[in-house]
């Protein structure tokens, strides 16, 4: 008999994540938090509603947590009416973007009331979560880890076992580091040839199709050629908040990290400049206009 799931967080990615755990026969039981639709489409499949993250919990066996990051992850763990205040075993499954420090220290508390934590965030997009074929890295105990990994094949294609509690969210900040340098390299190759009068058109003929392309290059690019807003849907809001645990724990490690220093304060001019609502390859234009020029024609 399958386990009973909770799931908590049904925006771009927590909707399609919730329908393939429906669609695939686990019992399901949800939150509501400020849209309405995903949680009644959700009934509509056969979902049902918690009042509150307590009363989710207290007919859940595994709950997955698709929020923002660390503040809201301990706001609905062990905040008032949290998981953790229905007083029994439980699973949680945090596929958010944590910071790793706080997932450990989480964990460890949570431990001592007989609650598993698991790190399991995630890579890909809306559209791989809706079709079920998410990547998941996941941190924590192997034993525990097995019996996650049943619930997580419902939307991922990937589940990779990263080691201890943490090493997934940390991962994850490496594999978000990486996509977003590319992004700002993008961005500052683009203001510098508009500076130089080349376009953006004459740039991508060059580069499309050789050693530099890739899914990352080809997604950036659906934007600052076709304006194609939904080409990759993660706002600079969120690359800043990821860029910026990714110090905290260069920091916590002492290590020097002068390139993702630079690649987050290139998000931190974006969303200073009011732009953190859009999403990442709108950083194109805003490093453009820091620099006066703009990358599209003006009739």
């Amino acid at each position: 008999m399958k386990e009973r799931i909770g799931f908590i967080g049904l925006g771009l990615m927590g909707e399609g994540m919730a329908a393939n755990l429906l669609r695939k026969g686990w019992p399901l039981t949800v939150l509501a938090h400020r849209k309405r639709e995903p949680i009644d489409r959700l009934i509509a499949l056969g979902a049902v509603e918690a009042r509150n993250a307590r009363a989710l919990a207290e007919v859940s066996d595994i709950v997955v947590l698709c929020v923002t990051g660390s503040p809201q992850v301990e706001e609905v763990t062990t905040g008032a009416d949290g998981l953790a205040s229905a007083g029994r075993s439980l699973m949680i499954l945090d596929c958010s973007t944590s910071n790793p420090a706080s997932t450990v220290q989480l964990a460890a508390e949570l431990a001592r009331r007989d609650i598993i934590l698991i790190d399991t965030p995630l890579a890909r997009t809306p559209k791989e979560a809706a079709a079920g074929t998410l990547d998941v890295m996941a941190g924590g105990d192997a034993g525990a880890f097995e019996r996650a990994r049943t619930v997580l094949e419902a939307f991922a294609a990937r589940v990779i076992h990263t080691g201890p509690t943490g090493s997934g969210h940390t991962m994850k900040l490496l594999n978000n580091f990486i996509s977003l340098g590319y992004s700002a390299i993008y961005a500052e190759a683009l203001m510098m040839g508009a500076k130089a009068g080349l376009t953006p058109e004459i740039m991508d003929s060059v580069w499309r199709g050789g050693r530099m392309d890739c899914g990352q290059y080809q997604a950036f690019f659906e934007f600052v050629l076709r304006r194609d807003e939904n080409a990759q849907r993660f706002s600079m809001n969120n690359a800043l908040k990821d860029l910026s645990y990714l110090a905290s724990f260069a920091a916590g490690s002492g290590v020097a990290n002068p390139i993702s220093a630079a690649v987050r304060n290139s998000f931190a001019a974006a969303v200073g400049t009011g732009k953190g609502e859009k999403f990442v390859p709108a950083l194109s234009d805003a490093i453009a206009e820091l620099n006066g020029v703009s990358l599209h024609r003006r009739d």
